[in-house]
């Protein structure tokens, strides 16, 4: 036991398996390191991602050590656990980049490449996001949910009245951003032009 302590000190691998008698310890992990690191290089063709996976692997193994049987082949089980981390990460890698490029597409649709039209629209988010918490909600559910306004009113558990009063303190705070942006703009262009 002193042996296996010393040999992996500074590794949270050992840890998980430190308190176990050698004479008890259903597998040896450690002895697999050199096969999961070489297959995960393998797999990943990069030593970072390698590591990250047979690090990975270990977590999933540990989580899961009540399934493997006495007896078993250790390195497949282990093999196998591996794959499959490393399919999880090809999934999740390729799903991230699926919605990255939709949300490109969508972008590129809804915002046109004009530089101005960024910064206005930032400026709008700036002032949406700075309203009142009931005011925003009531907007979102009605003007970009499309909620009717008995929908929302029942979403938020409030009048009717109420939730109309919200809506219309909201447009009108919106409206008045817009105006002074505007007025602020054409002053600003005025003294460029002067």
């Amino acid at each position: 036991m002193k042996k296996t302590t010393d040999r992996c000190k500074h590794s949270a691998v050992c840890s998980v398996y430190a308190d176990m008698d050698d004479r008890k310890r259903p597998f040896d992990v450690l002895g697999q390191l050199g096969a999961m690191k070489r297959y995960a290089r393998s797999l990943t063709r990069n030593p970072a991602d390698a590591e990250d996976l047979v690090h990975d692997t270990l977590v999933r193994a540990y989580e899961r050590r009540s399934t493997f049987r006495r007896g078993a082949n250790l390195r497949q089980w282990l093999m196998s656990i591996l794959h499959n981390a490393h399919i999880d990460r090809i999934r999740s890698s390729l799903a991230r980049g699926r919605r990255d490029a939709e949300t490109a597409l969508e972008a590129d649709i809804a915002y046109p490449a004009h530089q101005e039209h960024g910064v206005h629209l930032a400026q709008i988010r700036k002032a949406f996001d700075s309203l009142p918490e009931e005011q925003r909600e009531a907007l979102h559910l009605i003007a970009i949910e499309e909620l009717s306004y008995q929908e929302a009113a029942a979403m938020l558990d409030v009048p009717v009245g109420t939730l109309m009063s919200r809506v219309s303190r909201a447009r009108a705070a919106l409206r008045d951003f817009e105006n002074h942006r505007n007025t602020t703009t054409s002053a600003h262009r005025r003294r460029l032009h002067d």
